[in-house]
């Protein structure tokens, strides 16, 4: 048939051209395990797909809690390659008792606690934490300070108001950060102290207005993450440290509420 074999020829580079993309799509990517606090959920979902954007051999699996939580399952064996606290003391038992690389802690970032009220109240932040007194706050959400630095900084804010102790039947106490700012998207509570960057949650800035703790009511939130000595992918554990602490990483916390570290 006239044309046949050009016709086959054609049809056949056509099948390869189409299946070419579909076989580099199914190379293996190499996971590398994240355990990260809570308050990073969002900030790191954007730091996620940056960075696998620049390295496309490495796929970031994420899993977040409260960072006592976390710390507890990794000396349980936990299988994660990286973990980022919102503090830097669970981090430093780590290393302390050698789960850590031998570069030890890395501090990534600076958290920043937040009040957050629900508009329709018809509050405002004048008083600051003095707002909790409000007869129709009925419950506020704070995380659990057993377990999560922030809620460590929740109570010691409130404490160092003076109204911890009349407050508190009304507190809410969540198990990390982020399910206490799920208990304000919710209306599960009226208000309730969360980080910053969860403040700056758009559902949140719709519906409630937020008062920044000055940052000398409550013990520094500074951020320091470990890469686990037990993990089979240090290289690229090391490609993600390098890119969070880089210019780009940095950047993307800061745009999320985070100060440097």
């Amino acid at each position: 048939m006239p044309g046949g074999p050009l016709k086959r020829r054609t049809l056949l580079t056509a099948v390869l051209a189409l299946a070419l993309p579909m076989t580099l799509a199914a190379e293996p990517r190499t996971p590398v395990a994240i355990a990260a606090a809570a308050d990073l959920q969002g900030a790191l979902e954007q730091v996620k797909a940056a960075f696998e954007a620049r390295h496309p051999g490495i796929q970031l699996q994420l899993t977040f809690g409260a960072s006592g939580s976390l710390c507890a399952q990794l000396f349980q064996g936990a299988p994660f390659d990286v973990f980022l606290s919102a503090d830097t003391g669970f981090p430093e038992q780590l290393a302390k008792d050698g789960l850590a690389t031998p570069a030890g802690p890395f501090p990534y970032a600076t958290g920043s606690l937040a009040l957050w009220v629900r508009k329709d109240l018809g509050l405002d932040g004048r008083e600051g934490l003095k707002t909790l007194l409000h007869p129709g706050l009925r419950k506020i959400a704070v995380a659990n300070p057993q377990v999560a630095p922030y809620g460590r900084a929740a109570e010691a804010a409130l404490r160092g108001a003076g109204i911890y102790d009349t407050v508190k039947p009304r507190l809410v106490f969540a198990g990390n950060i982020a399910q206490a700012a799920q208990f304000l998207q919710t209306g599960t509570a009226e208000a309730g102290l969360i980080s910053q960057a969860q403040a700056n949650h758009p559902l949140l800035r719709q519906t409630g207005w937020t008062w920044t703790v000055p940052a000398g009511t409550y013990p520094p939130l500074r951020q320091a993450g470990i890469l686990l000595r037990r993990s089979a992918v240090h290289p690229q554990a090391q490609l993600f440290r390098a890119f969070l602490l880089g210019a780009e990483g940095q950047a993307l916390l800061a745009a999320h509420g985070f100060g440097r570290p």
